[in-house]
């Protein structure tokens, strides 16, 4: 089992940028694929980003692609989200998400094949 925990969000210009963390508990913390998801104010969970058990594979939705980036700290058991070029319909609760893939390279988009979630950080980005 893993804990999550989410920081870094916060209230923004538009155009300007954050870096979310995810910080995990356990030691086992490389054995999971990570995921980042949004949920707007009346809105569906979203997929935003996902990264692989080793941090070679990527994928992003594309209302994020070129703008969102996200990376890993093994050692750290440390996922990260950089966003940039921040827009207000990027507002929402991000959370990050665990899924306990065997696979190194494998990626989910989907909410139900993550296993553990953070309580979420919200983002807010003013016009």
């Amino acid at each position: 089992q893993v804990q999550l925990v989410e920081s870094g969000g916060g209230l923004v210009q538009a155009g300007g940028s954050l870096r979310l963390s995810c910080a995990a508990s356990g030691r086992t913390f490389s054995s999971y694929a990570m995921g980042w998801f949004r949920q707007a104010p009346g809105k569906e969970r979203e997929f935003v980003a996902a990264i692989s058990r080793n941090g070679v594979s990527t994928i992003y939705a594309d209302s994020v692609k070129g703008r969102f980036i996200s990376s890993r700290d093994n050692a750290k058991n440390t996922v990260y989200l950089q966003m940039i070029s921040l827009k207000p319909e990027d507002t929402a609760v991000y959370y990050c998400a665990a899924d306990s893939t065997i696979s190194l390279y494998l990626l989910h988009t989907k909410a139900p094949d993550y296993d553990y979630w953070g309580q979420g950080t919200q983002v807010t980005v003013s016009s």
